[in-house]
């Protein structure tokens, strides 16, 4: 690389994910295959439009790598192409799940997902994001003594508020969620069910968690998690006579994007593929394996577990412990100048500032990609208990 400077930084970031323990839940490393396609000549080329349907020429070879990534999308997660749509385009999480409501709920009608306090994303109807900007938000939570879902509480929500959509989700609730029951839910008030499956799919790729697609209308994911691959996102969504899945199409092109990042889309569908080796099914098990042990060895050493433990690869560690203990924020500085890096977060019943929690989120994706087991975690919560306690 001729710049230096952009090379400097690089070589710095290089040294710095290399030299941390990096337990935040939604990172993980990706192969040298997908930063060769993130990086190459893909970047290039403009493909405004889908496969077939262009509004420039020099098209032939992007029809073909959008065409696999789509492929490989709906044979990893065992979808029939006579039954699921795949979106390839979504240039993140985010604007994955803006799409699908700009798809399917008129601007100002109902979206009901999990609140963010307690568990859900920003755009699951925040009020700081568009989502609880453009619609009216509807906001479950969690049982304040169990800290899991109450799923009788939300079908009485859902009855009452009658949502246009109803999302089941999360970016910091470390439990498994029912989609069954999700489903009855939603078919209770009439709503469309979408499940935004970022953090887990990987798990579910890999056979360790329950997959949504039997009850789901639509699914949305990133594929940066726990699916080990580069920054972007898929939208999964029901081919049937509603047209979900045209609908969808239209909200991301020309709706909400234009061209759509054809490095991403090919390094997208190079991580599909390295999901669906018999390895990755080795991986995701140990994910979660690390997950439980690495909350309860907290848990043996004085640290409440929000829920009292995981199924999945996310714990949520609450540092403040009713005043007793320290805000996320300061709990995460005093980890990461020890090298241990986490992201301060908020836990049910939260009573403190975003920007200095009650709380820790914590992951085991990215360490489980860099060989470390069981007895690995164990060393890490000692670790983060003499820290923190220091």
């Amino acid at each position: 690389m001729k710049d230096k400077e952009i090379k400097k930084l690089i070589e710095q970031e290089k040294k710095r994910q290399k030299s941390a323990i990096n337990l935040i839940a939604s990172e993980n490393y990706v192969s040298q295959d997908v930063l060769d396609a993130l990086g190459s000549e893909l970047t290039n080329k403009y493909a405004e439009g889908y496969p077939g349907h262009r509004y420039y020429g020099g098209n032939q070879i992007s029809d073909k790598v959008e065409n696999l990534c789509r492929a490989r999308a709906l044979k990893l997660f065992k979808l029939s192409p006579r039954k699921w749509h795949v979106n390839v385009q979504a240039l993140s999480g985010s604007p994955a799940n803006l799409a699908v409501y700009l798809a399917l709920v008129p601007l100002g009608d109902t979206i009901m997902g999990m609140s963010l306090s307690e568990g859900g994303h920003l755009t699951h109807g925040h009020k700081v994001s568009a989502t609880g900007k453009f619609w009216r938000a509807v906001q479950y939570g969690v049982n304040p003594k169990t800290e899991k879902i109450d799923y009788k509480a939300v079908e009485s929500l859902a009855k009452k508020e009658k949502p246009n959509i109803i999302v089941a989700g999360f970016t910091a609730y470390p439990r498994i969620i029912d989609f069954k029951k999700f489903r009855k839910i939603a078919d209770s008030c009439k709503a469309y069910l979408m499940v935004d499956l970022s953090h887990t799919a990987g798990l579910v790729a890999g056979g360790a968690c329950p997959s949504p697609f039997p009850y789901a209308d639509v699914v949305t994911t990133t594929t940066h998690k726990t699916l080990r691959g580069p920054r972007s996102a898929l939208i999964f969504s029901q081919i049937d006579n509603r047209e979900l899945h045209k609908k969808i199409d239209k909200a991301i092109f020309p709706g909400l994007q234009g061209g759509p990042h054809l490095n991403q889309i090919a390094a997208v569908a190079v991580a599909l593929a390295e999901a669906a080796r018999p390895a990755f099914r080795t991986y995701a098990r140990q994910v979660i394996k690390n997950a439980k042990v690495l909350a309860d060895e907290l848990q043996k050493l004085g640290w409440r577990i929000v829920s009292g433990g995981t199924d999945t690869h996310l714990i949520l560690v609450d540092t403040w412990m009713n005043g007793k203990g320290m805000g996320g924020k300061e709990a995460g500085d005093k980890l990461e100048k020890a090298g241990i890096i986490v992201n301060k977060n908020t836990i049910p019943g939260e009573t403190r500032s975003p920007m200095d929690p009650s709380g820790i989120r914590i992951g085991t994706a990215a360490v489980t990609t860099r060989g470390q087991k069981e007895k690995d975690m164990k060393v890490i919560a000692r670790k983060i208990d003499t820290i923190l306690r220091a």
